[in-house]
This record gives structure tokens, C-alpha cells and sequence, in this order.
């Protein structure tokens, strides 16, 4: 079984579905509700494990009971949760998401600044073998920590890079591969077009580049060219997590050992199948419906 190393942010969601985003202060009616965990990291490594992977999940936690949601509904999932740390006396990361007719969304998160930010934990023979590892711009240290390990042991290592980039800029030069969300790469290269910006990207750090762009898919150089994906056409009811079900597909299929074009278009459909259903990562899909979804586009 494909081993990946994820490391970031875990967090509970509560997610409503309003017709129109609020625009004053005044009271509101959900048309529907769920309570999910989300975190781009948790996201990412549900999507690995319900993809046929070993997702092994490294993570900061309070001691307290929404860290307890957390990771009662990852276990659920077959997340191997060994690597996540919970810290006496903190309190774990929950967020508001609302989500309009369109299945666009408006995420007011809540984060404790006080959680230690280190992750002397994640070296050496603390971390057991993985194929593949993959992190994101929103814990600096432990997106490093795994990305010189990947690095180290001769893994594909992908950065999920969204702005803030440059606090990440160590596990940026280590990874292999960087997948930029549209704003993460405007503002990683000074608000340069897509394709200057991609190759300031690639010239700094020597990874492959890329950058999803949603419903216009995903880009990527080639050489000097930049070549597109498109995304599949589907019904969008919510797209609350695609984002994170892409990238942990993605290094899935990296450390199958596919190559990028393969891997991004198994992320691509992942991600897909995913924005068709409502609530947030809990529909992201198995191996088994990724594999038909490609067969019926072959």
C-alpha cells in the first residue's frame, strides 16, 4: 500500500448553505447544515486513505474537545494519527464556512497563535517509511520537517503553496514539486503573470511547478511552455475541500509512481467527483469511482 506523509492543519468545519452570501448584520436561515472536519492537511490525508492509501497524518492539536471531534472523525477514516501531537492547555482550530447557491464559500477560521510551532518530533526513525510526502504553507516548521525527510529518502515531496508563501520558504527549496493555488502564485512572485510566475517559481527552488486554477484546471511548464489541463466538467454543488482532496490525490499518485501529467489528471478527477457533492471533504470519492469517472472520459 502507498505510504503518504502528510503535515498541516486539522481542523472541524461547520458548514452552512445560505442562497446568497450575508451581506448585513441581521439574521440568517441555512437551507443545510453539516458538521465536518476539515484542515487542509486532514482533508488531504482522507482523501489518501479513501483512495486506497496509508495516510500517515502529522499535526498540532489542543487537549480539548473539538481536538477530540478531530480526531475521533480522522480515525474513522483510517488515518494513521501516531504523528499528531495535542498540546496540554491549547485549543484546536475549528472554522465557519458558509456556502452559497454556486457552491462557492466564505471560511471564517479560528487558529490558537499560542500552539508551539516547532516539530522536533517529525526526524529520523520517529516518522516510519512513506512513498510520498506532502504539506502546506500554513505550519512552516512541520511543512520543513517533512520535505527534508522526503528529500532525505529519495520521496517525491509536494508543498500545497498558498499565501502566505515565503514564511515556508525552507520547505519550499526542499520540495520537489510545488502546487500553487492562483493567489499563492501572485503573490510568490510579486503579482507576475502565470507563466513568469511559474518560471520565477521553478528558477528559485529547481521543483516542478504548477498551479490549479479551479474550474479552468490546472497549469504547468513544460519546458519553457506552459501547458493547461482542463478541469472536468460536472455539476458543482460544493467545492469546500477540492482544493485539498487534489493535492493529497496527486502526491497519491506520485508515490504510485506515475508520472505529472498522470498524477494531475487522477487529481483532477478526485477533485472533481469531489465539488459534486455536498459537504465539504466528506465527499471525496474512492479509488474505485475515480477510476470509472477516468474510464468513461478515456
Amino acid at each position: 500500500m502507498t505510504a503518504v506523509l502528510i503535515a498541516g492543519i486539522a481542523v472541524i468545519d461547520f458548514v452552512l448553505t445560505l442562497d446568497e452570501m450575508p451581506r448585513r448584520a441581521e439574521k440568517y436561515r441555512a437551507r443545510e447544515a453539516a458538521i465536518v472536519g476539515g484542515g487542509c492537511a486532514a482533508n488531504a490525508a482522507v482523501a489518501v486513505a479513501r483512495l486506497g492509501g496509508q495516510a500517515l497524518l502529522a499535526a498540532r492539536l489542543g487537549d480539548d474537545p473539538i481536538g477530540d471531534l478531530i480526531l475521533k472523525d480522522i480515525d474513522a477514516e483510517g488515518v494513521d494519527c501516531r504523528l499528531v501531537r495535542r498540546e496540554k492547555g491549547r485549543r484546536s482550530s475549528f472554522s465557519s464556512i458558509l456556502l452559497d447557491r454556486d457552491g462557492e464559500r466564505q471560511i471564517v477560521n479560528y487558529r490558537d497563535e499560542t500552539m508551539e510551532k516547532g516539530a522536533g518530533w517529525l526526524t529520523g526513525s520517529s516518522v516510519p517509511e512513506f512513498d510520498a510526502a506532502l504539506a502546506d504553507t500554513r505550519w512552516p516548521d512541520g511543512a520543513e520537517a517533512v520535505m527534508r525527510l522526503a528529500r532525505e529518502r529519495g520521496k517525491p515531496g509536494v508543498m500545497d503553496v498558498e499565501a502566505p508563501t515565503r514564511i515556508a520558504g525552507d520547505a519550499l527549496r526542499l520540495a520537489t514539486h510545488l502546487a500553487f493555488s492562483e493567489q499563492g502564485l501572485a503573490e510568490f512572485s510579486g503579482g507576475a503573470d502565470l507563466a513568469a510566475g511559474l518560471k520565477r517559481a521553478r528558477a528559485e527552488t529547481g521543483a516542478f511547478v504548477c498551479v490549479t486554477r479551479g474550474g479552468d484546471g490546472v497549469s504547468w511548464l513544460e519546458g519553457d511552455m506552459v501547458r493547461t489541463m482542463p478541469a472536468f466538467r460536472i455539476p458543482v454543488a460544493d467545492t469546500l475541500g477540492a482544493g485539498d482532496v487534489w493535492h493529497g490525490a496527486f502526491a497519491l499518485a506520485l508515490g504510485n509512481g506515475e508520472d505529472e501529467v498522470a498524477a494531475m489528471r487522477f487529481a483532477n478527477a478526485a477533485a472533481a467527483i469531489k465539488c459534486s457533492r455536498f459537504g465539504g471533504r466528506s465527499g471525496a470519492p474512492s479509488r474505485i469511482e475515480v477510476q470509472e469517472f477516468l474510464k468513461e472520459r478515456a
